[in-house]
Parts: structure tokens; sequence; C-alpha cells
């Protein structure tokens, strides 16, 4: 049987600069993401956890975006985030994705109350799909229940897919549960499971994934291209263990702090910028000592 996954590849979740006033730094945004695209992701997840999407407004989650599009980077190279509390926020984003050529968005579930039933939120995707009633549209759902507080069941997304087959496409699945992915992949073989972790991707991509939406790829693009292109080639097997290892490395340097502020940290060691410091708050930028510290063992790195 061919597979029909919509969405393949390596998909950087990318971190968002700010100004010194704490609004978002278009220009370099842009700039960030035309870089990890010729580092070799295929495409940017924007406006996730990562990129601390829940802390921009409407209006300053649709200018990242049209800054990106207008900075030259292909709308079918980007992912944003739409999913917000409010079904018809997230209609509104979703809607104005679409109406800039946008076709895919990673959608968290709604989000504030918790221990909803699958009927619960059956009922809130499928009204906001049906409320945008476009047939470009499509989801990629968006698990992390360690944030959320609110996990998608298998028995959730097959519901979904057999009713939205050609709408909800796949899943970024962040609960760093490989046998929940696996289990996805093993139940919906044509849908796309895109692993959050990074050293997930690879066990993923033997069990019939799709690839990853991750933090390090702000970081490490070149070291996953490389392991989602050559994962199946025995002959590069020595190549895929070496990326693998240099992957895990900055991904374990990302969690030595608080990782949002840290991936960041590191973002404007690698593009010597220090804007990259900068976070919103509750988000706090890095201690100068932490700071100091971060740099000593980023310069050890493969």
């Amino acid at each position: 049987m061919l597979n029909k996954q919509v969405v393949r590849g390596v998909f950087c979740a990318a971190a968002t600069p700010l100004n010194g006033d704490g609004s978002p730094d278009l220009a370099l945004f842009s700039s960030h993401c035309r870089q990890l695209l010729s580092e070799g992701c295929h495409g940017i997840a924007l406006l996730g956890t990562t990129g601390e999407a829940n802390s921009f407004s409407i209006a300053e989650r649709r200018a990242i975006l049209e800054a990106a599009i207008a900075a030259g980077i292909e709308p079918g190279r980007l992912m944003p985030g739409t999913g917000l509390v409010c079904l018809a926020d997230t209609v509104e984003l979703t809607l104005h994705a679409l109406s800039c050529g946008v076709s895919t968005v990673v959608m968290l579930p709604p989000f504030y109350y918790k221990g909803v039933s699958d009927d619960g939120l059956f009922a809130a995707y499928a009204q906001i799909i049906e409320k945008i009633g476009d047939p470009r549209l499509r989801v990629i759902l968006y698990n992390i229940p360690q944030v959320s507080g609110v996990p998608l069941s298998l028995a959730l997304l097959k519901r979904l897919v057999e009713a939205f087959p050609q709408v909800v496409v796949g899943i970024k699945d962040s609960s760093g549960d490989l046998t929940n992915m696996q289990a996805i992949s093993a139940a919906l073989p044509d849908f796309s499971v895109l692993a959050g972790a990074d050293p997930l991707m690879l066990p993923l991509l033997k069990s019939g994934g799709a690839g990853c939406i991750t933090a390090t790829s702000n970081l490490v693009a070149g070291s996953l291209r490389v392991v989602y292109d050559q994962f199946a080639d025995i002959a590069k097997t020595e190549e895929v263990e070496a990326a693998q290892a240099r992957i895990n490395a900055y991904r374990s340097l990302s969690n030595s702090y608080v990782q949002i502020p840290t991936i960041k940290a590191m973002v404007g060691l690698k593009r010597n910028e220090s804007a990259w410091r900068r976070t919103r708050a509750p988000l706090m930028p890095l201690t100068d000592a932490e700071l100091s510290e971060l740099s000593a063992h980023y310069s050890r790195l493969p």
C-alpha cells in the first residue's frame, strides 16, 4: 500500500525573538525562518509552545505569520499554531492563515477545562472545522498533555479522521510517549504522526512515523535532516548515529535550565545575536551566571 501521509519531514518549532519593548522582532524572526529552511528544515511550525504563542495576542500572531510570508517564505512551508481556548478565536486565526495561502495548521484542543470527554473534544474540533468550511484546510492536532492538561486519545483521533478524512491529517505528539505514537501509526497508517521530542523521531520513523516538529531543530536542523533522509539506509548507519548523538547532545543542554529560555539563548549563541535572550513573562531569560555556564557548555558541543 502506498503511504498517503500528507505531512512528512523535519519541521522546526520555531522560537520567536523579541524587541526590547517585548514586541515580536519580525525581521529577526523572518531571517531565522529562512536560515532554518536553508539548514534543512522542510518547513516551519511557528507559533507553538517553543514560539511562546500563548503569550501573544491574536493581532501579534497574525503579524508574525504575515511577516514570514512577506519575507519570501512560501506559505506551503509554514504551519502556524492556531488552537486557542476560545473556539471562535481558533476559527479566526485559522481563517487568517488560509487567507494568507497557508493551508496546514497545528491545532491545540481548547485547554482551559480539564477532564473533558472525548465527546466534548470531538464537538470542539468538529465545530471549528465546520465553521471554517474550507476544503483547503489541513489540521495537525497537537497533543501535549503535560502542558495543556488535555490528552488526545487514539479513540478520538480515529473518530476525527473518520469524520474529516481530508482535513484531520496528522498529530504532533509531544507527550514523550513513544509507545503511544507507535500505536497511532499502526492504527492510522496514512495519518502523519510527528514526534515532538527530537530523540524520538528516529524510532518513530522506523515505526512508520512521518517526522518531527521539535524545538532543537532551531539549532541542529541539518542533523535532523540527515536522520530523516538516511535512517532506512543501512550503509548510512554510522552517519545517522553520529547525527542522532549530536541532536541528543543539544537537546540535553537545552534541558539544563527552563527549556524555552535556554533554546532561545542557544539560538542567540548560534546566530551571534543577543536579542534572542529575551522572553515574555511569565517566562524569564537566563541569568548572567546561567548564560555564562550555558555558553561554556555550548562551545564544547560537536
